[in-house]
């Protein structure tokens, strides 16, 4: 008796199969482009050592009689809360009318990876005179570009290195001047160097403001923050007062 020859895989098993592989590597290609370009160095913490004078973003009149310094960290919820809700108003109530002259200082935490990233996009921002757009845009959007539980550095830096381009794009910025800057990493020692202020001023928590000669931890009102510089401008008012009769 004759055996049947064995059975070949047909041309149509064959052209699955090979539609099969196509597929995997389709998905593999579609994630690399997802995933974006080369990731960026990852700043897991701010070098040692000291890193000269702090320099603060102003906005406002520089010598204004009262100063509110903040200390905040771009991750931090609560510096986003205070930056979306209550700065707009210290900002147009207190800063556009002479008052105050607010001032921004990089605190960022250990355990928000992206962080430093944030405060290098907003310091290269301001080297075309757009710290404030970017710092406003930055802290809106913070849901989307924050680091998540259990991501890795690389992915969450890649997520918000990407957010962070499309935020420069929307705000006009010299797009190319900008991405070199933050590759460069270029504004790195005066993000120390804001840091090391703090740590010096004993700050534990952000936000924390000062203001005038009172430190205040946490995300305030505006009417509570109105209430400590009218303060700090009545301490002014009578120091004066009291050098003028001497």
């Amino acid at each position: 008796m004759v055996k049947p020859p064995p059975k070949s895989r047909g041309p149509n098993k064959l052209f699955l199969v090979i539609l099969g592989i196509i597929a995997v590597v389709g998905v593999a290609l579609i994630a690399m482009q997802a995933g974006g370009g080369p990731t960026p160095k990852i700043v897991a913490e701010l070098p040692p050592g000291d890193a000269g004078k702090a320099q603060p973003y102003v906005y406002g009149r520089p010598d204004a009689p009262v100063i509110v310094a903040e200390f905040a960290d771009f991750e931090c919820p609560a510096c986003a809360q205070f930056a979306t809700l209550t700065e707009p108003d210290v900002r147009k109530r207190l800063a556009d009318a002479g008052q105050v002259s607010f001032r921004f200082y990089d605190f960022p935490l250990e355990q928000h990876r992206n962080s430093v990233l944030a405060s290098l996009s907003a310091a290269c921002a301001a080297d075309q005179n757009k710290f404030w757009e970017m710092h406003d845009r930055i802290f809106a959007g913070q849901d989307a570009w924050a680091s998540k539980p259990g991501e890795s550095d690389g992915s969450a830096n890649r997520r918000a290195s990407r957010l962070f381009s499309e935020y420069a794009k929307q705000i006009g910025l010299n797009e190319s001047a900008w991405s070199t800057c933050v590759e460069e990493q270029r504004h790195l020692e005066r993000i120390q160097a804001n840091r090391q202020l703090g740590i010096q001023r004993q700050v534990r928590s952000t936000p924390t403001f000062v203001i005038g000669n009172q430190m205040v931890p946490g995300a305030i009102s505006y009417d509570a923050l109105k209430r400590l510089v009218d303060e700090a401008l009545a301490r002014r008012d009578t120091t004066a007062r009291s050098a003028a009769t001497q």
